[in-house]
């Protein structure tokens, strides 16, 4: 059985390599609880001078969506969109070609979006200007249908295709991409 790990996007509960699709889930929920922080983070310097929290709150989302972020994208590259390419079923493979799209579009939007972040951690801004909400909007819409379809068709789809060993060795090599083996 592989360690129980607490790691960036993760707070699950019992969440480990040995159950990789309930850590993919797991991000899932830190993408959104990320995304809320953000959201809040951009309320709160409507209202409020930027200070230590507001950098913090900066830093954290930063943090996510720089490291953690893609290495989810990795682990559904790698393990759960071929078994779905491979299956044969023309609505899956057109929904994970659009799921692999979406993957460079967040990349992209995500250069852009972390441009005013970064300089609020920095200390360089004090608030976002209207060009970095506009590019964090964008950032965040990228989200909106794509969390949904991974949950609801492409996660158990995927599981189903995948017997129990190949699982385990998914864990093992998402395990060892972080460093953790």
């Amino acid at each position: 059985m592989a360690s129980r790990v607490s790691l960036p996007g993760l707070h699950a509960p019992g969440a480990g390599f040995d159950e990789p699709f309930e850590m993919l889930g797991a991000c899932h929920d830190r993408v959104r609880r990320s995304l809320d922080l953000l959201q809040r983070l951009r309320d709160y310097l409507k209202t409020h001078a930027c200070d230590d929290s507001a950098r913090q709150a900066a830093r954290d989302v930063l943090r996510y969506f720089d490291i953690a972020a893609p290495l989810h994208h990795e682990d559904e590259e790698l393990h759960v969109f071929p078994p779905l390419l491979a299956g044969g079923d023309a609505a899956l493979t057109d929904l994970v070609r659009q799921l692999q799209r979406d993957h460079v579009l967040m990349a992209e939007r995500w250069a852009a979006a972390r441009v005013g972040l970064q300089a609020l951690a920095d200390g360089a801004v004090q608030a976002f200007t209207p060009q970095h909400e506009t590019a964090l909007d964008r950032f965040a819409q990228c989200y909106d249908d794509h969390l949904r379809h991974e949950d609801d068709r492409i996660y158990p789809a995927a599981r189903a295709l995948l017997d129990d060993p190949a699982q385990q060795s998914m864990g093992q090599e998402m395990a060892r991409r972080r460093g953790v083996r």
